[in-house]
């Protein structure tokens, strides 16, 4: 272990919620900390509001007052930047502007030790150019700390294009030190977490812009459907749509605009309304005092078909619906429809129940066909969106509601697009965080655990590719690029690598 022992001081430079935050988690730790911020008093309140909060963890049960105690004679306000002379970590938190911490970092440069680590908390700019100016930049790394920073147990460690390996190795020991989950991550915008995580907030959005589902739908389906513990709109609220957008509009300008990071102009008008979410009292939902949130769209109850017909097998993860079918005492019968190789349920009146692939129910106008959504665990979801062809009927459509109200699901009938909801976003989260892993941006161990406990995701997209495969993600990706091919949903080249090899395998 390299981790800097409690003996040494930790400085905080910035005293809003993430550098009190980042703060506390060092104090606990055992350090002596400081804190500075350039408006005069407001290190002391900080300081003021750690104390606060430490003793509420003792009321809590969660420290005992001797540690609280001592831990509040280490804080010190410190009203003057040499004052952070004898630190051996200085950590930043102020304002997310490249030349203003760029100033901070050349200031530390002449009053801090030779040896003392320099820390960036910077969630979307390049940890490369916050170092750029320094005349040692190989002492300055990225430590990108989860708010709240005491509760969320992820940091991103962060290699500057010359950052020192012992420099990010302490950090990362640092880190764990202090009880954290330390993944390490390239110098790429967005690092792992905000630029792997672009898609579920980006095809929500998409999704709303082509009237595929109101906002509360859109969550519930998610939510419900493939087990988010927060749909993307409520999310969006509590984050800030401001803030969400600036990161989303700064990873896409640090990717020279590519497509697949395509700010969405419904948040841009939303931002520019000043509907920023909670803080707000208003984004996407309404928060006043006596607001009520609106309903998912849920389809009315409908029969279930006393019987269905398999034709073939169901791909992927709905291959356990014949199961929940069975189970839920519906008969299922063999179809054998000449020529079609998809695997597809025949309901009743004669429509097609099928896995969306990537293309809308209707390919071609006369086609029978209703094309679910996918989720990752059809037994656990609670909530089904289907899309019918124009040439699907009332009663055939319903037979299809019926079918999954049966097996305790609600459904939510949604407009006819390619890849849905669920599957146009679980396959774009796969493929940015395949090609992530393939350009070494972080090891796929590490990316898996940035999705889990960085936005809470009920998997990482590194496992989900193993269970659906990556031939099956490949295909419904390619199949939306033909639908619309600008780009968006062109799959990476390592997600075709890693299907040829699935293949090759199989």
């Amino acid at each position: 272990m390299t981790a800097l022992g409690t003996s040494s001081t930790v400085a905080v430079v910035g005293t809003g919620t993430m550098g009190q935050g980042i703060a506390q988690v060092a104090l606990v730790a055992g350090h002596r900390v400081l804190l500075y911020d350039t408006a005069p008093g407001r290190a002391g309140q900080a300081a003021e509001e750690i104390e606060r909060r430490l003793d509420r963890l003792v009321e809590k049960g969660r420290i005992p007052a001797d540690e609280r105690d001592a831990a509040r004679a280490r804080l010190s306000p410190a009203t003057d930047l040499a004052e952070l002379a004898d630190a051996a970590l200085v950590i930043e938190a102020i304002l997310e502007q490249l030349p203003a911490k760029q100033e901070l970092f050349t200031a530390l440069e002449d009053i801090v030790a030779a040896d003392c680590l320099l820390a960036t908390n910077t969630s979307s700019l390049s940890v490369t150019a916050v170092a750029g100016r320094l005349r040692h930049p190989g002492r300055c790394v990225g430590l990108h700390f989860f708010n709240p920073a005491p509760l969320l147990p992820l940091v991103e460690v962060i290699s500057g294009f010359a950052t020192d390996e012992a420099a990010a190795t302490t950090a990362y020991d640092t880190a764990e030190a202090w009880g954290k989950r330390p993944v390490r991550c390239a110098d790429t915008p967005g690092f792992i977490v905000n630029r792997i995580a672009r898609p579920f907030y980006a095809e929500a959005l998409r999704s709303y812009e082509e009237r595929v589902a109101d906002p509360a739908t859109i969550d519930a389906v998610l939510r419900e459907g493939a087990g988010f513990k927060m749909g993307p709109f409520e999310l969006t609220d509590l984050i800030g749509q401001d803030v969400n957008e600036a990161v989303t509009h700064s990873v896409w300008q640090a990717f020279f605009q590519d497509p697949r990071f395509t700010p969405s102009l419904a948040q841009r008008r939303l931002v520019e309304s000043g509907l920023h979410g909670r803080k707000a009292g208003r984004g996407w939902f309404d928060y006043s005092e006596g607001a009520r949130r609106p309903e998912p769209r849920t389809a009315e109850p409908c029969p279930a078909p006393e019987a269905v017909g398999l034709h073939a097998k169901l791909p992927g993860p709905a291959v356990v619906l014949r199961e929940l079918i069975e189970e839920a005492g519906i008969k299922v019968t063999r179809d054998r429809t000449a020529g079609v190789s998809e695997g597809f349920l025949r309901l009743p009146g004669g429509a097609c129940l099928a896995l969306t692939n990537g293309y809308p129910a209707t390919t071609r106008v006369y086609e029978n066909y209703i094309r679910f959504d996918l989720s990752l665990d059809y037994r656990a979801a609670t909530r089904i969106a289907l899309a019918a062809s124009s040439a699907v009927s009332e009663e055939d459509l319903a037979e299809a509601v019926g079918l999954f109200q049966a097996l305790g699901k609600q459904v939510s009938v949604i407009e006819d697009v390619p890849g849905m909801i669920v599957a146009r976003t679980i396959a774009m989260i796969i493929d940015f965080a395949v090609d992530a892993a393939a350009r070494g941006v972080a090891t796929p161990e590490d990316i898996d655990t940035a999705m889990r406990l960085g936005v809470n995701y009920p998997g990482g997209p590194m496992e989900w590719v193993e269970r659906l495969g990556a031939h099956w993600v490949w295909d419904l990706l390619d199949s939306m690029h033909h639908q619309d091919a600008g780009g968006r949903y062109a799959p990476s080249w390592a997600l075709r690598r890693r299907a040829d090899l699935e293949e090759l395998v199989l």
